[in-house]
């Protein structure tokens, strides 16, 4: 089964987010109080547990949900082989994947540290195309269930 394991906010761009008990998916704009929040097509962030482990494996001590920047983290999923228009659902909420991988114009301290960062090439972004409150252990479904 595909869930949620955690949601993550920041209020600002470009650091960590920190893991809240729950979130706000608010229509057309993102995740309540997240600095990436607003009228553009990566309102919403997401990144696998089985992406971050990859990244554990390669020696990364420290990480958790939120240190990739994603807003939600997932498990069960392979997030980038969803196909960018693929709606899915989280509790009421409905989301669309509007892009796979990023390209980071300022490397990480992840990068620096091992060469590579999974965000970029397995992270996917969505906008939210019905809002709803989400949290942990919340259930992902996809058009493919």
């Amino acid at each position: 089964m595909a869930k949620v394991v955690a949601v993550n906010i920041s209020d600002k761009k470009g650091v960590p987010k920190r893991t809240v008990e729950c979130g706000e998916l608010v229509e057309n704009y993102g995740l309540k109080g997240d600095a990436h929040a607003g009228d553009w097509h990566r309102q919403v962030s997401f990144l696998g547990r089985e992406s971050i482990d990859k990244m554990k494996a390669l020696g990364i001590q420290g990480l958790c949900t939120g240190k990739f920047a994603e807003n939600i983290t997932t498990e069960g999923i392979e997030l980038f082989s969803l196909k960018i228009g693929t709606q899915f659902k989280i509790g009421d909420a409905v989301l669309e994947v509007t892009q796979i991988g990023k390209e980071c114009y300022k490397k990480c301290a992840i990068y620096y540290q091992v060469g590579d960062c999974v965000m970029p090439k397995e992270g996917i972004f969505a906008k939210v195309i019905k809002g709803g409150i989400i949290k942990a252990g919340d259930e992902i479904e996809t058009p493919e269930q």
